[in-house]
């Protein structure tokens, strides 16, 4: 299968990256290897292919960027760790639940080592501590490979949310990591993940993804 690259993107703008995975997926070959990258985004409301405009209650100042995953609208800024697996599903032999529910799992066993009680959905894609919303999935694939990914809030402003129906359901409201007894750091939170991530997909880390050095330098698009 071959081995994943994991890269630490820092804080990137939105749309850049969104390019950047529409050319990955473009321009890989069969034996380009997967890659996941861990950012955080400035704020960003961002709506998917089948959004519904009337959910998008009061953006004010914050840019909206309409893009080509599934699901409604939703909000990424800084103190929310993104997470863009660019799997090719036929190669790791994943189907897109499965794709999704690995994604739900790994999240879910990661906030468990913080002691944070968390499940996933099968009705709302996504995490759930509660009736609050831990984390969001909203995923492409196109040519058999994915792209777009998870967002999972860990120390952030969470007043934007109050400004769309979150994923399209009014009145949903979100929580944090850092809320319910965990880190307030994205690296300590990307490394706690990254490991989990790779093996609910049945994917094996590059060797320099391996250990924690993956993260000592930011990597370009």
């Amino acid at each position: 299968m071959g081995a994943t690259v994991l890269r630490w993107l820092g804080r990137a703008d939105y749309e850049p990256t969104w390019r950047a995975m529409q050319r990955f997926v473009d321009e890989r070959s069969p034996g380009t290897p997967d890659e996941v990258w861990f950012l955080e985004h400035p704020p960003v409301f961002t709506l998917g292919m089948n959004a519904r405009p009337e959910h998008l209650l009061a953006p004010g100042d914050i840019p909206v960027v309409q893009i080509d995953r599934g699901g409604q609208v939703t909000y990424h800024g800084p103190g929310q760790l993104v997470v863009y697996p660019l799997v090719d599903l036929d190669r790791a032999r994943l189907g897109v639940r499965a794709l999704v529910e690995g994604i739900e799992r790994a999240i879910v066993a990661t906030v468990a080592e913080w002691g944070i009680e968390a499940v996933g959905r099968r009705d709302a894609p996504g995490v759930y501590v509660g009736s609050r919303k831990l984390a969001s999935v909203g995923l492409r694939i196109r040519k058999g490979q994915s792209y777009h990914g998870l967002a999972l809030n860990v120390a952030m402003d969470l007043e934007p949310f109050h400004r769309i129906n979150p994923c399209g359901h009014a009145g949903l409201e979100m929580t944090q990591v850092s809320e319910l007894g965990g880190p307030a750091g994205l690296g300590a939170v990307a490394d706690a993940l990254a490991p989990r991530l790779l093996a609910a997909l049945g994917l094996e880390p590059a060797p320099q993804s391996a250990t924690s050095t993956w993260r000592q330098a930011v990597s370009s698009l």
